[in-house]
């Protein structure tokens, strides 16, 4: 193997010859040296297809309240072989069988009643809008699992799921000025309901993110229990508060929720860059479990499954 330092190549290489043969192409540069390079290696660096697998990119599919059923695994599927890990990863639903869990200040793997024990509102009996978790974070958590373990002495507590990628889609297509103003200008969120506790994300960021090379929707951050300042100028700020609303409303159309039931043994896990989620309001007391899988883990382990590690490979080590 030889090792080259490319800081220490040409500035400015020019092809002096390019002749193609049986396997290939051949180059000749302006100094003289000569390369080779396969079809096939060529075609594995092509630009779309490596970018491709590079991000984990698979067709998105919009939904909403019709979704039925919702997508489901068996747990025996998903725990004793790699197809079955494959097929959930594709339809998302338990946590530590991909990676590591998320530890924040609530913990890792999180167990909790409506108590109080932690000041949030999770932490309570009350309705909750749609909304996305750890919006304070840089990085917030890409992959949440809600498990219902018990519900005694009372009722209610429907799960609400929101797909974020279609509300988007949706606001992009009926008001396209509040959607270029969302993924546009960047907020501060925290959290400082626990004494001793004030988290804040180093960076700003919009409640629309894009990726920045190929500028498809990556993340929906929308939580306005943690939102804090707008980094506008004053005279520019009910700028944003119409585009706000109007994205709110297409949230709470009839047509865009899915209310769900969860029940014990069957645990629920969604993306939390995509899906907004919330719940009814519910009597008696309910024990729940759950917890939080980095972005980064999850995409990973989705492409190590689902290309396999010479494709992920090709797309990373590029040059």
């Amino acid at each position: 193997m030889i090792t080259v330092n490319k800081s220490q190549l040409p500035k400015d290489p020019v092809i002096k010859s390019c002749t193609p043969d049986k396997s290939g192409f051949k180059i000749e540069w302006n100094d003289n040296h000569q390369s080779h390079y396969s079809s096939d290696w060529l075609a594995k660096r092509d630009l779309a297809s490596t970018e491709y697998n590079r991000r984990g990119i698979v067709e998105q599919i919009p939904w909403g309240a019709a979704l039925d059923p919702i997508p489901t695994v068996q747990y025996k599927d998903v725990m004793n072989s790699e197809e079955g890990l494959k097929n959930w990863l594709r339809e998302i639903e338990l946590l530590e069988k991909i990676a590591f869990i998320r530890h924040t200040h609530y913990g890792g793997f999180w167990d909790f009643t409506s108590d109080l024990s932690s000041k949030d509102t999770a932490y309570t009996s009350l309705a909750l809008e749609a909304h996305t978790d750890t919006t304070y974070f840089s990085d917030p958590a890409g992959l949440q699992m809600f498990h219902l373990l018990s519900h005694t002495d009372g009722e209610g507590g429907t799960s609400l799921l929101v797909d974020g990628l279609r509300a988007a889609r949706i606001l992009e297509e009926e008001d396209y000025k509040a959607y270029k103003t969302l993924s546009r200008v960047k907020l501060f969120f925290h959290a400082s309901g626990n004494d001793g506790i004030s988290i804040q994300p180093s960076v700003a960021a919009p409640v629309l993110t894009h990726d920045h090379a190929w500028r498809y929707l990556l993340q929906v951050r929308w939580n306005n229990a943690d939102r804090a300042a707008i980094d506008l100028p004053i005279e520019k700020v009910d700028e944003w508060y119409e585009a706000a609303a109007k994205f709110d409303k297409i949230l709470k159309r009839k047509d865009m929720e899915l209310w769900h039931q969860l029940v014990p043994g069957k645990p629920l896990i969604f993306d939390n860059w995509r899906v907004l989620h919330g719940r009814s309001a519910f009597t008696g007391k309910r024990r729940m479990c759950g917890g939080y899988i980095n972005r980064d883990d999850f995409v990973s382990r989705f492409k190590m499954t689902n290309f396999g590690r010479d494709k992920v490979l090709e797309s990373t080590v590029t040059g």
